[in-house]
């Protein structure tokens, strides 16, 4: 028995075997492709584990040499000498700590009230317009954003702030926080774009403002989302490198003057790297100990904005 498709014709029995070949084509690809799934998955989790292992065996060795009481309550950095040299991780958390304080004063409400123009106010037409401008910002590389804040704005603050030195907190931390406003923005304007219309609706019909709706209504019902924006911009800000290692200097001093030379753990791991210390000396096994710092310090962040995300969490 033959069947015709236009200019070509088909037996049953060729067509039979064409559809076992899809099946069985189909059948290779659902059996195949879970597993792919599942081994790409495992290469993830498998390189976490390695990496945190790496870590925490060097950082292990670190402290087999330098005592961890001196490691958490002394207030000198100085790790260059290995006779008397010192080793306080507080002047590097408190340049990591300055710095971000600063960041976020500019990213936290610059971010927020864009946010609100974006959710709020910007037509759809205005809002697909300058919200890819806006993101434009997070793909500027971060050694430009060093070299802007050392290059233009210090010198710009130092025509108002003149014993502001050429190396400083004050200007890679404006910088850092400009960089992260786009996370802020991004991330706040989805939260609030996910409240639904009907609670905006309601809020007007009982006379309230546009502003009012704004910021009475729709910003604490999206309190979850845009805390933990917060919470992943000062997590980003703690783990920047590049604008700190280029404009803050690299002076481990405890110290909370913005207008000083400072460090930050991320600088100090640069600084280390690029070649000044020798494998296998103390100083070489101290990134590894910064280094774990700096992710007990970012963990804690990503599982403070988990909470903070699903303990205010609304419903709709």
């Amino acid at each position: 028995m033959a069947m015709t498709d236009g200019n070509r014709s088909y037996s049953v029995r060729e067509m039979i075997k064409e559809n076992k070949k899809k099946q069985s084509g189909q059948q290779f690809m659902e059996w195949f492709m879970p597993k792919l799934l599942l081994l790409t998955a495992t290469i993830s989790v498998l390189t976490t584990i390695g990496i945190l292992f790496t870590l925490l065996f060097e950082t292990f060795i670190f402290f087999e040499r330098v005592s961890i009481v001196e490691f958490l309550t002394s207030k000198e950095w100085l790790p260059w000498d290995e006779k008397t040299g010192s080793f306080g991780i507080a002047p590097l958390v408190t340049g990591t700590l300055l710095t971000t304080a600063i960041a976020m004063v500019v990213a936290i409400p610059m971010g927020l009230a864009s946010a609100i123009y974006l959710s709020e106010y910007a037509s759809e037409k205005a809002r697909k317009v300058l919200k890819p401008i806006l993101e434009v910002l997070a793909g500027i590389p971060t050694i430009v954003y060093g070299f802007f804040a050392l290059t233009f704005v210090t010198p710009l603050l130092q025509k108002i702030i003149p014993s502001l030195g050429i190396f400083n907190a004050l200007s890679p931390g404006i910088v850092m926080g400009v960089m992260i406003i786009p996370m802020v923005a991004s991330l706040s304007e989805d939260a609030m774009s996910s409240v639904p219309n009907s609670i905006r609706e309601g809020a007007l019909g009982l006379g309230s403002t546009k502003l009012e709706v704004a910021l009475k209504v729709v910003l604490p019902a999206a309190t979850s989302g845009i805390a933990a924006s917060f919470m992943l911009a000062i997590s980003r800000a703690v783990g920047e490198t590049m604008i700190v290692a280029v404009a803050g200097g690299s002076s481990p001093v405890f110290t909370f003057d913005v207008t000083k030379s400072i460090q930050t753990l991320t600088a100090y791991i640069v600084q280390v790297t690029t070649g000044d210390a020798g494998y296998g000396t103390t100083v070489y096994y101290s990134i590894y100990a910064v280094g774990m710092t700096l992710f007990v310090f970012t963990l804690a962040m990503n599982l403070l904005a988990q909470y903070i995300s699903r303990r205010f969490r609304e419903e709709y």
